[in-house]
């Protein structure tokens, strides 16, 4: 009967028996779909053979070069994305047992292999190890989802809020590759009345800047409680940037802002951020005044310029990462960007989180934002 491979594989046969080699050979070349084989009598010939083409592996375990599950224990180290099957003579059966044990996804004894056992091994071979990637696959998105997990508890503070006169809403959404980015938000109330915001995003994707938002976001919270604010403040955020990054590239971007205990006046700077969305009297607006300065970790000795803003008695406004105006919108996937994030307000009469985030879809970067209302009297 004929033997049926069911895809065209790329084999390397790891046999130092020019007889043995010949009869898997022309075995394989029997089946349906015969692979493309490569061959190496030795685990050093074999190692400059084991490339990423190499879809499955049949390895004899006694070559000159190597002793029993050495050589086994070399294959899995430089293919694992291969399937592997170990070759062993009737004696060495328990070998086989043992190389599985190991790692190898099935044994052969020689003296019992025929065309459709050894077809249907390799088959069974390549589904066993897609079974295992996609399980490694999973436990390594489950671990990567606890510390997401963990890292976002740390981007997503508990307000320090005591007014009721202000309504506070925040999002923090990971962008379409699900791993964090290190953007941060953070609000607190001083015991002079006045409220703290702040928006940040560190450059970057990963578990690292996540942390370093973290900081930044701690260091900010306890910064403004100690009563240090403007340039003081972020001078200091910066040097604890330049301090923690882990490359000097890395750079942040901000958004601060402080309404005053009348809630009716506010200073901001922007740091190499995105300006936030204002809406005051029922215009819509970006808060005018153009950046503060550049982002911190890149020039030493800045001063950044504050914006004074004047909300008046009912208004909201909104502080956010450029996750939101990156997003890719309408049937030509285009960038929203700021004026594309304005005429959506405008659409929607008034800065609804749900209805927005819902409205750009998928996010190719984190998003944080920060909404805060004054509530009608």
């Amino acid at each position: 009967m004929t033997a049926n491979l069911s895809e065209t594989l790329t084999l390397l046969l790891i046999e130092d028996d020019d007889g043995d080699a010949f009869l898997v050979e022309e075995l394989l070349d029997e089946a349906e779909a015969p692979p493309r084989i490569f061959r190496a009598r030795s685990l050093q010939e074999a190692k400059t053979k084991l490339t990423s083409r190499i879809q499955c592996v049949l390895v004899d375990l006694s070559l000159p070069d190597a002793s029993r599950l050495e050589a086994l224990e070399e294959v899995l180290g430089l293919a694992p994305h291969a399937a592997v099957l170990v070759l062993t003579g009737l004696r060495d059966v328990h070998v086989g047992v043992a190389a599985v044990q190991a790692g190898a996804q099935d044994y052969l004894v020689k003296q019992d292999i025929d065309a459709r056992l050894l077809a249907r091994s390799i088959r069974y071979a390549m589904e066993r190890k897609r079974a295992d990637l996609a399980q490694l696959r999973l436990v390594q998105a489950e671990l990567t989802a606890k510390e997401n997990a963990r890292l976002q508890s740390g981007l997503l503070p508990v307000k320090l809020l005591h007014t009721s006169e202000i309504d506070h809403t925040t999002r923090y959404l990971p962008g379409s590759g699900g791993t964090l980015a290190g953007d941060f938000l953070d609000t607190v109330q001083t015991p002079d009345g006045a409220v703290h915001i702040v928006v940040g995003d560190v450059c970057g994707h990963g578990p690292d800047e996540a942390a370093l938002g973290v900081a930044l976001r701690i260091a900010w919270r306890t910064l403004v409680l100690a009563g240090q604010t403007g340039d003081t403040l972020l001078r200091t955020l910066d040097a604890l940037l330049r301090a923690e990054r882990k490359a000097p590239e890395i750079f942040t971007t901000l958004c601060m802002a402080t309404i005053a205990p009348d809630l009716r006046h506010a200073t901001l700077r922007v740091v190499g951020h995105p300006p936030p969305v204002l809406v005051r009297d029922g215009a819509v607006e970006v808060v005018a005044g153009g950046p503060s300065g550049p982002p911190l970790g890149i020039f030493p000795d800045v001063e950044w310029s504050v914006i004074e803003v004047s909300l008046g008695d009912k208004w909201s406004m909104m502080l956010y990462t450029d996750g939101l105006i990156e997003a890719a919108v309408g049937e030509r996937n285009e960038l929203l960007g700021v004026d594309g994030l304005l005429d959506l307000v405008r659409e929607h009469g008034a800065i609804d989180l749900d209805r927005l985030i819902t409205h750009v879809g998928t996010l190719s970067d984190d998003l944080a934002v920060v909404l805060v209302s004054r509530r009608k009297a």
